[in-house]
């Protein structure tokens, strides 16, 4: 359990930070940039949910979702260790059931939305609008995540990549769910103001 007695430590006054392992690295490290991003995205989800108006299945969903990125963010803060060396606790990891159980919220949801004949602009209600941030500020997070697992001296769990991939296509299909399932989308229309 977490306990914060103290705020500020003074102990990143110099530009360090510290990971779950009591590792101190640079606060530009890429691995604290990748929690950062992820940390960031939870944030534009919890101002979504300040529309979420009569969508209490979805309000759920996206608690849940929130809770889920914190355990992200445990799981990025905490690097395997070098050379077959133990931690000595457990690492708290994203598990392939989280992954699962935000694909099957996409096809429940997606099941009563029309297929797209069109990409959409983000927009439409306020509570999709928001939905599109996060997603956009997701998949901005992906990018590092992924970045990260790409570096040969860094360990990224395969269940923590897929789960910030599946998570932006979760909220591109909870933004049309939030458009009155698909109704109030703005459709995009190519080349129309040339």
């Amino acid at each position: 359990m977490v306990k914060l007695n103290k705020i500020y430590t003074r102990t990143g006054d110099k530009g360090t930070t510290g990971l779950a392992t009591r590792d101190r690295v640079k606060k530009y490290d890429l691995r604290v940039r990748a929690y950062g991003a992820i940390d960031e995205a939870n944030c534009t989800i919890g101002l979504a949910r300040l529309h979420i108006g009569q969508h209490a299945q979805l309000s759920k969903s996206l608690e849940r979702i929130q809770n889920d990125m914190f355990d992200l963010g445990a799981d990025l803060a905490t690097p395997e260790p070098e050379n077959s060396e133990k931690l000595e606790w457990e690492p708290l990891r994203i598990v392939d059931s989280q992954v699962k159980w935000l694909e099957s919220e996409i096809d429940r949801m997606n099941a009563d939305i029309p297929p797209l004949d069109s990409f959409v602009l983000p927009g439409g209600t306020p509570l999709a609008a928001h939905l599109h941030m996060a997603r956009t500020v997701t998949r901005r997070a992906e990018t590092l995540v992924a970045e990260l697992n790409d570096k040969d001296s860094e360990i990224v769990t395969p269940a923590a990549l897929s789960y910030v991939n599946r998570l932006s296509d979760f909220l591109f299909v909870a933004a049309r769910r939030a458009n009155g399932n698909g109704e109030q989308d703005v459709k995009w229309v190519p080349g129309a103001n040339r």
